[in-house]
């Protein structure tokens, strides 16, 4: 295939991953017609043609109407280099949004194994839109013949919305600590890492549960064995699930002499 020739429909359905239905329908709405034809009639995309279908799946994966996208692509007053700035504070935009979702599901999860006495719309409000009531019922079943279940539910029964609005805030401080360390370089094994893995025990001891070192190396493989877990971390920071991991083991270690 000569590229100079440009491109049949199959080829750019194949290069950009979406149907060929797709091709001709943008082609039938006016997003996206090639820009030339065989003596067969047969549809032709050339260079320029690719990089309009790559902008266009681009928003479309942000979410906008294709009418939207007709809408921005078709505006002379636009520069290609404006489309890539745009872009770039589109994806700037989603990735903070996601980064806040991350969050919201962390406290959620939190929620999960702690059974907590909120009203649906308050939990909604306080730990975010992805907050599930079934992840307490999944809790109880779980953990709720333990000691640390019972201690857990009769502690925060008491709890109202300004004890969890702080508890949320220890929370976020925790994390971002833990982003800061993690970032800098900071080993897991090193002091600094452990005495905040010591923190994040503490922080589960003083507002939950007595969580031994036992429970707490128990919670620190749970953030690796649980997909949930290990996804609020890494969306925090690549590769800071296991980090924490290893510090709460480390600090452990360090402070039981290696046992439990």
């Amino acid at each position: 295939m000569n590229p100079a020739d440009g491109y049949p429909v199959g080829a750019v359905a194949r290069i950009a991953k979406v149907t060929v239905r797709t091709l001709h329908h943008y082609d039938e709405i006016g997003l996206l017609s090639p820009g030339g034809r065989t003596p067969a009639g047969y549809r032709r995309y050339g260079e320029a043609d690719l990089g309009r279908l790559q902008r266009i799946l681009f928003y479309r994966e942000l979410g906008f109407p294709l009418e939207e996208i007709a809408a921005v692509l078709d505006d002379d007053s636009v520069s290609p280099s404006e489309h890539l700035r745009r872009q770039h504070r589109l994806l700037t935009d989603r990735i903070a949004h996601l980064q806040a979702l991350a969050a919201a599901v962390e406290h959620a999860m939190e929620a999960e194994k702690m059974g907590i006495q909120l009203t649906p719309e308050e939990k909604f409000e306080l730990f975010g839109e992805n907050y599930r009531e079934e992840w307490e019922t999944e809790a109880e079943q779980r953990w709720g013949d333990t000691a640390a279940w019972a201690e857990s539910q009769r502690r925060t029964g008491g709890y109202d919305r300004a004890d969890w609005e702080r508890i949320k805030v220890e929370t976020d401080a925790l994390n971002a600590r833990l982003v800061e360390l993690f970032t800098a370089g900071e080993p897991a094994d090193g002091e600094p890492a452990t005495d905040l893995a010591e923190a994040h025990r503490q922080h589960i001891r003083q507002n939950f549960y007595d969580c031994t070192f036992e429970i707490h190396r128990g919670i620190a493989g749970m953030y690796l064995a649980d997909p949930r877990f290990t996804q609020v971390y890494e969306d925090l920071a690549p590769g800071l699930a296991q980090w924490l991991h290893d510090a709460m083991l480390a600090n452990a270690d360090r402070r039981t002499g290696g046992g439990a």
